[in-house]
């Protein structure tokens, strides 16, 4: 009988400082300065004239907007799906673009039709 009663303290103290927690606190404090463009959205039709690299984009307004550094890979159909194809005149878009003040440069574009 005691020599289960010393095995079983033995243990205890043995098991004891394994399942201890140690307090220790780590505080740091680091300014972050994230500067990212601001992406708008435009929506109409597809212009009859699209120059090379460019997206011209007939809105409500009377005047067409144009749309910088049009390429593959950033046009997408309505559900997500990546756009084969060319977008044709008349065409339903909606344009997400970042503004630098003088070009639009396109972010993509989700073609609606």
């Amino acid at each position: 009988m005691i020599n289960k009663t010393l095995i079983a303290v033995a243990c205890v103290l043995m098991a004891s400082p394994a399942f201890a927690q140690t307090t220790r606190r780590l505080t740091t404090v680091e300014g972050v300065t994230v500067t990212a463009p601001i992406i708008s959205a435009q929506e109409g039709t597809a212009a009859t004239y699209q120059p090379p690299g460019t997206l011209v984009v007939r809105t409500d307004n009377a005047n067409p907007e144009r749309f910088d550094s049009f390429g593959p890979g950033v046009v997408f159909d309505k559900f997500g799906r990546p756009f084969r194809g060319s977008i044709q005149p008349g065409t339903r878009v909606v344009v997400f673009y970042a503004s630098d003040g003088y070009a639009r440069q396109v972010d993509h574009v989700v073609v609606l039709d």
